[in-house]
């Protein structure tokens, strides 16, 4: 980031995800609990985790936010055809995006990922 930018946002897009993992609410929780402190982020309060979807025909899946202390890491998980992982990382606070980006990607066991990191 530089000096005029206040916030970075890693954007990320996983497919072909273990369905192990994405249908898991303590593999989740795990994620949650090793991201934070390899990207030098400390949780506020406790991981919010539901199930949704269960009349979707988009399948369903877990949705989670954990608050950090300078923003957020949300995510959005899909167990039916390809398991896929929505991920978003959100902060005031610079962090190695590459780093979070192949960490969850080799979490996950995703076969194929997109990411973006938006600087604002």
């Amino acid at each position: 980031m530089t000096k005029n930018q206040t916030s970075q946002e890693l954007i990320l897009n996983l497919y072909n995800c273990s369905l192990e993992v994405v249908s898991s609410k303590e593999k989740i929780q795990e994620f949650v609990d090793l991201l934070c402190p390899l990207i030098e982020m400390k949780k506020y309060g406790p991981l919010r985790i539901e199930r949704f979807g269960q009349k979707s025909l988009f399948g369903e899946g877990y949705s989670f936010l954990q608050f950090i202390e300078t923003s957020s890491v949300t995510g959005h998980l899909i167990e039916i055809n390809e398991p896929k992982a929505y991920i978003n990382i959100f902060s005031c606070q610079h962090f190695n995006a590459i780093k979070a980006a192949k960490f969850t990607k080799e979490f996950f066991k995703a076969k194929r990922i997109r990411k973006k990191i938006i600087y604002r």
